[in-house]
């Protein structure tokens, strides 16, 4: 059993995928058909590339002494490399501000994208989301949806890209139930035909650094075997098959039995909560 921090300082809402950080700034960016969500110019991928530098030499080493990162399963990485190497999602559950650059950490030297919420790239670090691949989610733009969804298309099918997905929509930090999944994880695999690698954080007791800091746990990062479709199954059922498979898969990697977790149903379509 995995430990638990029971955050009680963080307002988490009642919709479980609902944000409750708030965003000091809005540039007024808007996400249309016009918008780079993937920007392939030569200028925006040198700048990606010289981000990587301050990452490996400073950012990384620091992540592992500032939540105490731990990284198991990296070998199924490595097993099944010739399957993921045409194109992969990750999904995991999002529990810290600097889960996204373990991810990072632990999959190097792949550079990998990430599906952002509008208002994070709008604001005051949007910048530096889009260099390490942050890639807005459109907010009531249709032309911008349809944008948005070819271009992570391609980066899945044409370029063979690493996608990674917070499935539960938003960031509650040290927060140790998973809560439940959007389907755009499953949607996306099922359409381009590509595997969900689950990845699951939890939680160790902090020791004597992170009581100084006030720092509420360390965390484990554990990187599981990829799960595809299930093409036995009628096409009408394999999104919600994948997602429940996906879910349980984060479940367990994170140390919670399924059938323990506080969530019902697995969907995101209540917003039924009790926590703490």
């Amino acid at each position: 059993m995995s430990y638990d921090p029971k955050p009680t300082k963080y307002p988490f809402p009642d919709d479980t995928s609902m944000h409750y950080l708030k965003i000091k700034k809005d540039n007024g960016m808007v996400f249309d058909k016009n918008y780079p969500f993937i920007d392939k110019s030569k200028w925006f991928n040198f700048k990606r590339n010289i981000i990587r530098i301050p990452l490996t030499l400073i950012v990384f080493p620091f992540a592992r002494l500032k939540v105490g990162l731990k990284i198991e399963g990296k070998k199924n990485l490595k097993k099944h490399k010739e399957l993921i190497k045409n194109g992969v999602i990750s999904v995991s559950n999002h529990i810290h501000m600097w889960d996204y650059i373990c991810i990072m950490k632990a999959i190097r030297p792949i550079k990998p994208y990430t599906l952002v919420w509008a208002p994070n790239i709008r604001g005051e670090n949007g910048t530096l989301a889009r260099l390490v691949g942050g890639i807005p989610i459109p907010e009531n733009n249709l032309s911008g949806n349809i944008a948005f969804m070819k271009s992570v298309g391609g980066l899945l099918k044409d370029d063979g890209g690493w996608l990674h997905i917070y499935a539960e929509g938003s960031m509650w930090e040290y927060y140790k139930p998973i809560r439940p999944f959007k389907t755009g994880a499953t949607s996306f695999a099922i359409i381009n035909d590509k595997p969900i690698i689950p990845m699951a954080f939890s939680y160790r007791k902090p020791g004597l650094f992170c009581k100084l800091f006030k720092i509420p746990a360390k965390l484990t990062l554990r990187i599981g075997e990829p799960l595809t479709k299930d093409n036995t199954l009628p096409s009408s059922t394999q999104k919600e098959d994948l997602l429940i498979r996906c879910h349980d898969e984060v479940c367990r990697l994170a140390g919670i039995d399924p059938k323990d977790n506080i969530y019902e149903p697995i969907y995101n379509d209540s917003k039924k909560i009790n926590y703490y």
